[in-house]
């Protein structure tokens, strides 16, 4: 565990008793999170002081939770994801990652050398150019982020370059000494070869000499000693043809990856340069930073939404795909939302802003994906930390076969030491180095553009492991808001008659139950009349008079209240104990009806309860603060194993870590109402977090939309990327002992030993880019 501590100034509730309970149950939120070693309050103080393992849970998460119990801390931390030059995509970086986090006021470093990104925590923001000054002295450069700055071609290929030039260099060789077509001139083929060993051999000779300063033995280093050692007893031809084989799978490899970059770098093109800002009356074109909350801006058709805000004028259909995954442009009107980034496709519209540029939806997604690749899977992790030693033992074992071979053995000092080299290729761990970061990699790529947030490999490994999901039921199973499901009435009036008078004397209300009911009324085109009288009753319901009636809307308890008891018929009776929430109609002492209203679920939740059972999920829990009654009646309908109704915040996370006792669990959510539990699952599940930062701090896995079958999605491709590295770690593994065995045992060509121990580092790498074709629909 790397234990780090960390003090975050943390503001109470004014009243002294919330301040103790709010405090108590982030400090149980906490203690229950997984890579927190200790948390304490100091109330003197205003402190909270925590002790954790900063790979598993983050200060942001820590403020999420805080946020969710009324407590607001004030992070003092900064993050910053920076591209990594000087790394290639097989190296290994603990000791940058080592010297970097010894660095006073540095929290958190984690650096994926196949992303070329640096992610670093830190204090100050004095301390950044300090951060950036270690990293040149290491060795290594800070460049501009993949998915920033688009290269050209050449620029971002030069490995394929250098990997053609070698191939002339070492054709023309490999002619001159079988043509000879000058006699007196013989050495020019060793010319050539040498040519070709320094267009092969330049990056890998660099990057080996770089690592040797630090103390480490990389891949390069072996691979260049072999091709060395193969001049030495004159094969010049072998030696030049390992460096060409390195160099072209090593460029392939690269070209390859940087599509994983692409998938990514095409969110950072969403972003429009300019907007057309409305000022006084006029349209002006203004760069994107400068355009502040409140500013009123113009969208076209055609053109993207350059900030995050609120429709106040027009109408369109947006393509929302790159933000929420959506595949169908989504209708919008006015008081509508809009995302930065999303496509307009219709009419024009006028939109007030609500974020700046730097603060959008968009900006937090593309660093957030920016962070999680970063971040190492544990896999990748546990193969970086045996790296070093491998390498160590790959030459010891190199030194005795060439000892044994000769001193013990008498064998022919040539035999011995090309066997040697050889052995040094086929021993060299590039397929297994590469196999996870490859998949890793793809895998957020795929969730990325299919509206899905994987933050971080961990919790992609995770998440294939859940074989429990938890879902909260309000806002999530269900739409989150109360809609008409029965009208019954007991009077003459027709339903629609009945429906409209209740709707326009609920029209001024702002109750959700109110408007559930005027937006039925709306539905069926009903016209809807001004009420002359409207009282509201709080906690009970509404009088109002309407076409003249004497409406007296609400529950039971009112219409006792206003006149003598009413009876009420079994076939209202029954609507209750459904589970429904049900308001009486009465004019004068008689009972005109009764309108139904459910938090119904939503349209494809059943469907996704079942694809999450065909995903290997062995059970689906409900967790809900409502009445077990209702709870039971959604349970039934959506085929849900268990239901844990009637709770609060702090019974959700019991009910968790119970659940966590018996397996891996998955809680699902909206990320503002239940950070505390969603922290303390095995992985936290925020849904429909577009434009919710809480949500986005929050969990380990953002699906954008509301859309649930994006859930059984997220563990499909979790799943899949499972697999796939399996397969790579396996095969490469399997291709790894075959060519050492063959080696030691028959003996086979040093450029025989290149093609297969290259060619199964490309396999992997294809392999892992197989992720990029799955789709959620």
């Amino acid at each position: 565990m790397l234990d780090r501590k960390l003090e975050l100034p943390i503001e109470f509730p004014d009243d002294a008793q919330e301040a103790q309970l709010c405090a108590q149950l982030l400090l149980e939120t906490l203690d229950h999170h997984r890579g927190v070693e200790s948390a304490e309050i100091d109330f003197a103080q205003g402190i909270l002081r925590l002790q954790y393992d900063p790979e598993q849970i983050s200060a942001s998460v820590v403020d999420g939770i805080a946020a969710d119990l009324g407590l607001r801390l004030r992070d003092r931390t900064h993050v910053c994801t920076m591209g990594l030059g000087g790394v290639g995509c097989r190296d290994c970086t603990h000791r940058l990652e080592r010297e970097l986090a010894a660095m006073p006021g540095v929290h958190y470093v984690s650096a994926n050398p196949a992303a070329h990104i640096i992610g670093v925590r830190y204090e100050q923001e004095s301390a950044l150019a300090e951060i950036e000054r270690r990293i040149h002295e290491l060795g290594y450069e800070v460049t501009p982020r993949p998915d920033e700055t688009p290269l050209p071609f050449w620029r971002r290929n030069m490995g394929l370059i250098w990997a053609g030039l070698t191939l002339v260099f070492l054709v023309a060789g490999l002619l001159w000494a079988r043509l000879n077509p000058l006699p007196a001139f013989p050495q020019l083929a060793t010319v050539f070869y040498i040519l070709a060993y320094l267009a092969g051999g330049h990056d890998g000779a660099r990057e080996a000499a770089r690592d040797l300063r630090r103390g480490e033995l990389n891949i390069d280093f072996l691979m260049i000693t072999s091709a060395l050692g193969a001049a030495a007893i004159g094969e010049w031809a072998e030696g030049a043809t390992l460096l060409f084989l390195f160099s072209l799978s090593g460029a392939l490899e690269e070209f390859a990856l940087d599509r994983t970059h692409s998938a990514i770098a095409a969110l950072t093109r969403l972003r429009p340069t300019e907007a057309t800002v409305l000022v006084g009356g006029s349209e002006r074109r203004v760069p994107v930073e400068v355009v502040q909350p409140g500013d009123v801006l113009i969208i076209r058709p055609g053109e993207q939404v350059p900030v995050d805000g609120i429709i106040v004028r027009g109408a369109t259909s947006l393509d929302q795909s790159a933000i929420t995954g959506e595949s169908m442009p989504v209708s919008k009107e006015v008081g509508d939302e809009v995302f930065a980034g999303t496509m307009n496709r219709e009419g024009a519209i006028d939109i007030r802003a609500t974020k700046r540029a730097q603060d959008s939806t968009l900006a937090k997604v593309i660093e957030l994906v920016a962070e999680a690749q970063s971040e190492r899977a544990p896999t990748q992790r546990l193969i970086d930390r045996l790296a070093h030693p491998y390498a160590v033992g790959v030459f010891i074992a190199v030194g005795l076969v060439i000892a044994v071979g000769t001193l013990l053995l008498n064998y022919p000092f040539y035999d011995v030491f090309y066997r040697a080299m050889t052995l040094l290729v086929v021993a060299s761990p590039c397929a297994l180095v590469i196999s996870t970061p490859a998949s890793i990699l793809a895998g957020i790529a795929a969730g990325a553009r299919n509206g899905i947030l994987f933050k971080g490999g961990v919790h992609l490994e995770n998440a294939a492991r859940i074989n429990t999901v938890a879902f909260d039921k309000t806002g999530t199973l269900t739409s989150g808001r109360p809609q008409v499901t029965d009208i019954v009435v007991l009077d003459h009036l027709d339903q629609n008659e009945f429906l409209r008078l209740v709707a326009s004397a609920e029209w001024r209300s702002e109750h959700p139950i109110a408007e559930a009911i005027v937006r039925e009324a709306q539905a069926r085109k009903l016209r809807l009349s001004e009420p002359a009288h409207f009282v509201s009753i709080p906690g009970q319901g509404v009088r109002a008079r309407i076409d003249g009636y004497e409406l007296v809307i609400g529950n039971e308890r009112l219409l006792n209240h206003e006149s003598r008891p009413v009876s009420i018929p079994e076939s209202v009776r029954d609507l209750n104990r459904q589970g429904k929430t049900t308001i009486f109609v009465q004019h004068g002492e008689r009972l005109l009806g009764a309108i139904a209203l459910a938090d119904l679920p939503r349209e494809n939740a059943r469907q996704t309860v079942e694809s999450l059972r065909t995903n290997d999920i062995s059970t689906i829990v409900m967790l809900t603060g409502d009445h077990r009654q209702v709870a039971e009646g959604i349970a039934t309908q959506l085929g849900i194993d268990e239901v844990h109704a009637e709770l609060l915040p702090g019974d959700k996370v019991e009910v968790i870590s119970r659940l966590a006792q018996q397996g891996t669990v998955a809680m699902v959510g909206d990320g503002v109402n239940d950070a505390p539990a969603l922290a303390t699952a095995t992985v936290g599940i925020a849904m429909g977090a577009a434009g919710t930062d809480v949500a986005l701090e929050t969990a380990d896995i953002v699906l954008m939309s509301d859309d649930l079958c994006k859930l059984p999605f997220a563990f499909k491709l979790a799943r899949h990327s499972r697999r796939i590295i399996a397969q790579n770690m396996l095969f490469a593994v399997a291709v790894m002992i075959t060519l050492v065995l063959a080696t030691l045992s028959v003996g086979i060509p040093l450029p025989l030993a290149v093609v297969g121990h290259e060619g199964s580092t490309l396999v992997v790498v294809l392999n892992g880019l197989r992720l990029l074709r799955l789709g959620s629909r």
